[in-house]
């Protein structure tokens, strides 16, 4: 039996660090300790001075697959997250056609199961009329529900408070929501239209998708939820008034109401859209450094519960677009570990508690089975990174099938050297390992 034996590395997990080794036997992790023995069916990876993580798992991701291939799919994505230590995504329903039905569900399913180089699963999307098809879901099979309270790419927007009020009665899943007030982002850009036409400064993004429309939105979900007593998770937080509106004096796993923040929101602020453009509009869109700072806070106290990335590529044509026809979104999923990493360095952000809301609280949040902790006897996603290198990102170097990334030029403070799934070498210092390697996500409900 072929196994793998990593030697001397700071094995981040749980709240701790310490120095250890980590013994890979058919697909999973056989032994955590020091000193282990290696015989002659082990490969030996020594990773003295280097740091091993659980793999992350990003609770949001738009791999553009089925129907907007020319923008990305299961494949290329994928390859790009193994490359930035993501071992598990979990993707959303905005495809074409959305992932609305059952047997669409299980479509994309099939898709991954042939082309994703890292573990998976799919949110099912509700929309206005689709009520019957959410009741039909296998629960244990599906890792959630999302519903996009304000438009975004897809045209996917739950408007209808009969049927938003019925879905939160009607299901024990977790219901992970894009929050912003439709009627107030309509009005914004209204009256941008009216005084610039269609090239609108990108500088008006946050005016036009504003703190009021993210606030409205959120506090109105959350406000449902505890009546309803639905099992609520508020994507992409933006603003500091947002991260108000929830509690740190809970665990996970007690908590109703969660929250997500996203690497751009804690990268990226007003001042960039100078530099950037349309290649950092994102919805909801990046606000100010006061709103940065906040959300930074809020992460370190816990009221903000996971770390993910919303990656959501498009063409660069179609990001060149004056502002009313530039679509939101952009990759992200190669270089967000990297981003946090650069942030742990600065004093942001302690490395353990960067894995807990990577890692360890995507798989409590959705009761995701023996994944996201190093742990005897749980799958070995694992990513090795060294804090001692630096990476500057380049254009040739990018995975993401649309080419292009916002974090081009950025030199991060970290490398990542290695990522496993499953026990499966899949990115090795530059170089993806086509392997069969990924699986089907399971949960524990």
């Amino acid at each position: 039996m072929k196994k793998t034996l990593i030697k001397n590395a700071f094995v981040v997990n749980e709240g701790e660090t310490k120095k250890m080794d980590v013994l890979i036997e058919a697909g999973k992790i056989s032994h955590l300790g020091k000193a282990i023995q290696a015989d002659e069916h082990t490969t030996v990876i020594e990773a003295a001075g280097k740091h091993l993580l659980p793999g992350l798992i990003d609770d949001q991701v738009h791999f553009r697959e089925p129907g907007l291939i020319h923008k990305a799919c299961i494949r290329s994505e994928s390859r790009a997250a193994v490359a930035g230590g993501i071992t598990s995504f979990i993707e959303m329903p905005n495809t074409n056609p959305q992932t609305t039905t059952v047997e669409e569900l299980e479509q994309k399913f099939a898709i991954a199961a042939q082309d994703a180089l890292a573990n998976y699963s799919f949110m099912f999307g509700g929309t206005n009329d689709n009520f019957d098809e959410i009741k039909k879901l296998d629960t244990t099979q599906v890792a959630g529900l999302k519903l996009f309270l304000g438009s975004s790419t897809g045209n996917m927007l739950v408007d209808n408070e009969d049927v938003l009020r019925k879905i939160f009665s009607s299901t024990d899943l977790v219901i992970s929501v894009h929050c912003e007030d439709e009627p107030t982002i309509r009005k914004n850009l209204a009256a941008h239209i009216e005084q610039y036409g269609d090239d609108i400064p990108i500088e008006k993004h946050p005016e036009i998708r504003s703190h009021e429309a993210c606030y409205l939105s959120s506090s109105r979900a959350i406000a449902l939820a505890k009546e309803t007593g639905a099992r609520l998770h508020v994507f992409h937080l933006s603003t500091a008034q947002e991260t108000n509106l929830f509690d740190n004096n809970l665990p996970l796993a007690e908590k109703k109401i969660t929250a997500e923040v996203c690497t751009h929101h804690l990268w990226f602020t007003s001042e960039d859209y100078k530099e950037k453009g349309t290649f950092i509009k994102w919805n909801p869109a990046v606000k100010n450094k006061e709103d940065r700072e906040a959300l930074w806070a809020a992460l370190n106290d816990d009221r903000i519960d996971v770390l993910a990335t919303d990656h959501a590529p498009h063409t660069l044509e179609e990001k060149q677009n004056p502002y009313t026809k530039a679509p939101s979104g952009g990759p992200l999923v190669q270089h967000a570990l990297l981003a946090l990493l650069t942030a742990v360095k600065a004093g942001k952000i302690t490395l353990e508690k960067m894995v807990e809301k990577a890692c360890h609280n995507p798989a409590i949040l959705f009761q995701i089975a023996k994944r996201g902790y190093l742990r005897e006897g749980y799958f070995a996603d694992l990513v090795l990174v060294d804090l001692n290198k630096t990476v500057t990102v380049k254009k040739e170097d990018l995975l993401y099938q649309c080419g292009w990334s916002p974090f081009e030029g950025t030199t991060f403070d970290a490398a990542i050297e290695k990522t496993w799934v499953n026990g499966n070498l899949v990115y090795d210092q530059g170089h993806i390992i086509e392997i069969d390697a990924a699986k089907r996500l399971t949960f524990n409900r």
